[in-house]
């Protein structure tokens, strides 16, 4: 073998694992929200978190910022591990105990709202990114109040609906529930629990069973309907959100290292993170799925990525050395 050969060899021997490391480094998109029954982050996002047209998510604005809707698939704690029952304080359920989100925890009685009914429904729940897991969704007992804080009391004690790993079809999961009966106004919460992390995902969707009467709980008019948002409006929105809908990454701290830290985008006052830590600084667990290696699906970590450019940069300078080193050995045997 010649000494540019080896020398040649050697520089792609190093080469070739960390180039593979940046390549496989690319973060994936974001995470989700329910989009059947609608929930009610994904309904002010589709109004638009700059000009919402409903009072509930006019208000939800007011409460806690526009960035908390631009984030609309992100409300979540990155280290629930199955506690979320646990680990979120009554009257903060549909903010997932994420003060950024803390509009959405408003007891109205106006919240846009889904037409269901009871038996045999076919949820849907929009994955912005597929994770490995499942899914636990809860309906309010009778007698519910949705102008009183929601607490964990106020669900059944046991989901009506449970499913892992359904159906990813058309970037939505699609799977099946009996819903319990009910009239009037009513809530369906979900529970989105990674298996490959302590991941958790939470959605708030209000629901009408039958005709929802002028004034019932509280309202001074019936509610709205809700709608999901449109791939279109996904997309114009997409740039603004802080969590990314084209990638996702997990730092080492458990934030979202993709994009910049809740508390450090400009949104309308008071500010997103205000009132509290959120779940940026809550242990993501993404990065260190089971068994230690990462799943395609659950998204890497950014700072990878210029650590290994950085670290190709460095052997091809060192193979370069060495390629002159030997080509000047050669040389002078030869001479």
């Amino acid at each position: 073998m010649t000494a540019r050969r080896k020398a040649t060899g050697i520089a792609l021997v190093g080469i070739a694992p960390l180039a593979l490391t940046v390549l496989t480094a690319a973060p994936a998109a974001a995470h989700g929200s329910m989009s059947d029954p609608v929930s009610r982050v994904s309904a002010c996002y589709a109004e638009g978190p700059e000009s919402p047209r409903s009072a509930a998510c006019k208000a939800a604005v007011q409460a806690g910022g526009a960035q908390a809707f631009y984030d609309w698939n992100g409300v979540r704690d990155g280290n629930a591990g199955g506690r979320s029952k646990e680990k979120i304080p009554d009257g903060k359920l549909c903010s997932g105990g994420d003060a950024k989100f803390k509009g959405l925890d408003l007891p109205r009685a106006d919240w846009p709202s889904s037409t269901m009914r009871a038996g045999n429904h076919t949820f849907h729940y929009r994955a912005t990114a597929p994770h490995k897991g499942s899914f636990e969704l809860y309906l309010t007992k009778a007698g519910y109040d949705p102008t009183k804080p929601l607490k964990w009391s106020d669900l059944e004690s046991k989901p009506f609906a449970k499913v892992t790993d359904p159906t990813l079809t058309n970037g939505e999961y699609v799977f099946d529930g009996k819903v319990p009966a009910r009239s009037g106004r009513h809530l369906i919460y979900s529970i989105w629990q990674r298996s490959d992390s302590p991941e958790a995902f939470y959605t708030c969707s209000d629901v009408v069973f039958g005709k929802a009467s002028r004034g019932s709980g509280g309202s001074a008019a019936p509610a709205p309907t809700a709608s999901a948002p449109t791939d279109a409006q996904i997309a114009a929105g997409a740039d603004k959100s802080s969590m990314d809908m084209s990638r996702h990454g997990h730092g080492g701290t458990g934030s979202h290292t993709d994009a910049a830290p809740s508390d450090a985008v400009d949104a309308p006052a008071p500010a997103a993170g205000s009132g509290g830590s959120g779940n940026a600084a809550k242990p993501d667990g993404g990065a260190r799925p089971a068994g230690g290696q990462r799943l395609a699906e659950t998204g890497g970590d950014s700072s990878t990525a210029p650590m290994a450019i950085g670290g190709a940069a460095v052997l091809a300078m060192g193979a370069a050395v060495l390629f002159t080193t030997t080509r000047r050995k050669a040389a002078r045997h030869r001479g």
